[in-house]
């Protein structure tokens, strides 16, 4: 499993006031369900949150992100953060609070 556990468990201190947060190996690396939705996902060198089409034009304009495509297929409403766009406590704080706030209107996944 290629993902960084420094970055793994930075998210996981950030998460620890959740109620409900599950990890799951996925994409290569390990994804944090916050109430059994998809949030923040860490790979080798960069993290995975899922903004929401509301945030996400604006999410792509900040530094060190970049749209997720998977496949040939842009995924609008999930972005890519490298280590350089989450250096600072406040730019992770921001892409933590911005994927939490989307969490909380977020449907999950059908099973």
């Amino acid at each position: 499993m290629a993902y960084s556990e420094k970055l793994a468990d930075k998210v996981r201190e950030a998460l620890v006031d959740q109620k409900k947060v599950d990890e799951k190996v996925m994409f290569n690396g390990v994804c944090f369900m916050v109430n059994k939705k998809m949030c923040i996902c860490v790979g080798a060198d960069e993290l995975m949150f899922r903004v929401g089409p509301d945030a996400y034009e604006e999410a792509l304009e900040q530094p060190g992100c970049r749209a997720m495509i998977h496949g040939k297929r842009v995924m609008k409403g999930f972005v890519f953060v490298s280590e350089d766009g989450i250096r600072s406590k406040k730019q992770f704080d921001y892409w933590v609070g911005l994927a939490l706030a989307f969490n909380k209107v977020a449907k999950a996944s059908k099973k």
